[in-house]
C-alpha cells in the first residue's frame, strides 16, 4: 500500500496545521484548507467532514469572520503537534545515544478483560514497547508510561521497572525476537523509494506545498511506528539514516516554493478569545 492510499485526512490535517498554524496564534479559512487538500487528492466533502470531526473531538477551534469560517488549534492539538515536531527535528529516526537502559512493564489482567488487554497492548506498541514475553513488555531507554496506565485505569495491574541487561546477553538477538525489524525496515525503504526521485524532479509552488504536506505526514507516520532501537544493535544496513537524510533533503528543496504558495493561497486571521 502506498503512502497516498493509506494516509488519513486527519493525519494530513494535523500536519498541515502544524506547518501553517502552530505557534502563530492564527486561524485558517476553511476554503484555503479545501484548496490545499484538493491538491493532495482529498475531496471537499472529506475535508469538511474531517474539520467537523476534529472540532467535535476537541482538536480544532472554530472562529467566524463575517460569512467565513476559520479553524485553529486547541491546547490539545497543539500539544500533539509539538510532540510530533520534536520527534521529527530533535529526536530523529536514529538512536545513536542509547544509555544501555531498558523500561520493563509487566501486567496481569483478568481473563475477561479482553478489551483492556487490547487497549494496553496497542498503547504500549505506540510508545515503543515490544513483547518480551506475553505479560512482560520492554522498550529502550526510560519511558514514562504513568499517564498511559492511569488513563486506561490499569495502575493496580501494572508494574514498571528500569533495568540493564547482563553482560552476556545477546541484545541484537533479543531485539530481533521482540520487534518486527523486517517490517520496520521495509517502511523506511519504501519511503526512500517514494521520495528520493523528488531530489531532482521539478515541482511548481502549489505542487510543492501539497508534496511537502504529504512528505511530512508520511515521515511522521513512519518514525512514530519506530521504537527507536539502539542502532549499534541493529543490522549494518539499517535504512533509517538514509530515509532521514532523504526526508530532510526533500523537505529543504520543497520549502521555499511551499512558503511562496502558502503566502499566496492561505487566508489567515488572528485568533480571537471566546470564539468556538
Amino acid at each position: 500500500m502506498t503512502g497516498e492510499e493509506s494516509l488519513r485526512p486527519q493525519s494530513l490535517m494535523l500536519t498541515f496545521l502544524g506547518d501553517q498554524v502552530l505557534g502563530r496564534d492564527v486561524c485558517v479559512y476553511s476554503g484555503s484548507v479545501i484548496d490545499v487538500f484538493a491538491r493532495v487528492g482529498v475531496g471537499e466533502q472529506a475535508t469538511r467532514s474531517t474539520l467537523t470531526r476534529m472540532v467535535n473531538r476537541g482538536l480544532l477551534r472554530r472562529q467566524r469572520e463575517g460569512r467565513r469560517m476559520y479553524f485553529g488549534l486547541t491546547e490539545r492539538s497543539a500539544a500533539v503537534l509539538r510532540d510530533g515536531e520534536h520527534r521529527i527535528w530533535q529526536t530523529g529516526a536514529v538512536n545513536r545515544h542509547w544509555d544501555g537502559s531498558w523500561t520493563l512493564l509487566g501486567f496481569s489482567l483478568p481473563e475477561s478483560w479482553q478489551r483492556q488487554r487490547h487497549d494496553l497492548r496497542s498503547q504500549l506498541t505506540w510508545s515503543g514497547f515490544g513483547p518480551l514475553f506475553s505479560g512482560l513488555w520492554i522498550a529502550p531507554g526510560e519511558v514514562d508510561v504513568s499517564s498511559l496506565v492511569a488513563e486506561l485505569g490499569l495502575s493496580a495491574h501494572v508494574k514498571v521497572f528500569r533495568a540493564h541487561a547482563d553482560a552476556g546477553m545477546d541484545i541484537g538477538a533479543m531485539i530481533e525476537e521482540t520487534w518486527e525489524l523486517a517490517e520496520l525496515a521495509a517502511r523506511y525503504a519504501a519511503f526512500v523509494r517514494r521520495w528520493q526521485p523528488w531530489l531532482t524532479e521539478r515541482a511548481d509552488a502549489e505542487d510543492a506545498l501539497a508534496l511537502r504536506l504529504r512528505l511530512q505526514a508520511e515521515w511522521l507516520r513512519v518514525i512514530r511506528q519506530d521504537p527507536r532501537l539502539p542502532v549499534r544493535h541493529l543490522p549494518d544496513d539499517w535504512p533509517a539514516e538514509e530515509a532521514e537524510k532523504t526526508f530532510r533533503a526533500v523537505h529543504e528543496r520543497f520549502t521555499p516554493l511551499a512558503r511562496e504558495a502558502s503566502e499566496r493561497l492561505l487566508d489567515l486571521v488572528p485568533v480571537r478569545d471566546g470564539q468556538a
